[in-house]
């Protein structure tokens, strides 16, 4: 299953994702198709893919706290909400078929190419955030849903996150980011869980995983996030399209 070259190629694959996670969203729908291909059963490639996702997340939050970009206590509200929410994902995702899981992620690869293309350039300029009263209890209630489909899949649920912090507590787009990883790491940790107890796991492939991903999570976190995002977009939507295609009509 496993051949020598796998590992520097983990490793660079991490380091991708880390920074497409980091800077806008959408990398596990590289790293995920990736551990298939090496072989990993679906449903043990979404567990292992979370042990690197919580290292990552780890790596960034500190990346954005060391600039001085937090949103503590709101991104823990969010979080909370997620955390219990991502438990209920978790548990479908652990019973999902291989065949039905590959399907999934292929349906949300296209989705998640649409929301690329189509979806409204955030802007720059300081805007007026809402984060308290019922801005804050939107939020929360949004992310419970978005812990599940995180504890289920994760894959382009960053695209979704930075969208709605975006327009609806109108944060930048740096502040979103910051939001964004502090949470995903707060409901991974029960999501990983939840596949760890389940024997759902290789390990020494998700830590391996992790040395890129958290590499490249540290980066972006500290690179301006203005520059490479048209670099970006276009290089998901081609690999996004690839991957989809191969896991629909070749599983």
């Amino acid at each position: 299953m496993e051949e020598w070259y796998h590992y520097p190629l983990l490793i660079l694959v991490g380091f991708a994702v880390g920074f497409i996670n980091t800077v806008a969203g959408g990398g596990s729908l590289l790293s995920l198709p990736f551990l298939i291909f090496i072989g990993l059963p679906s449903n043990i490639a979404n567990g292992t893919n979370r042990v690197a996702i919580v290292v990552q997340t780890a790596m960034a939050t500190a990346g954005f706290r060391s600039k001085g970009v937090s949103t503590f206590p709101f991104n823990t509200y969010l979080g909370t909400a997620a955390f219990l929410g991502s438990i209920i994902g978790a548990y479908i995702a652990v019973d999902v078929s291989g065949e039905l899981f590959n399907r999934i992620l292929a349906i949300v690869m296209i989705a998640v190419v649409f929301i690329i293309v189509f979806s409204p350039k955030m802007s720059m300029v300081h805007l007026q955030e809402r984060l308290t009263g019922k801005y804050l209890w939107l939020g929360m209630l949004a992310f419970f849903f978005f812990g599940i489909y995180g504890g289920f899949i994760n894959a382009g649920l960053g695209f979704l996150m930075m969208l709605f912090l975006h327009y609806v507590n109108r944060m930048s787009l740096v502040r979103s980011n910051a939001t964004k990883v502090a949470v995903v790491f707060l409901y991974m940790l029960s999501a990983l869980a939840v596949f760890a107890y389940n024997d759902k796991v290789n390990w020494k492939i998700g830590l391996i995983l992790a040395i890129g991903n958290g590499s490249g999570a540290w980066l972006a976190s500290r690179f301006s996030v203005k520059k490479g995002d048209g670099f970006i977009k276009v290089f998901l939507v081609v690999m996004v399209v690839i991957m989809a295609v191969k896991l629909w009509f070749f599983t």
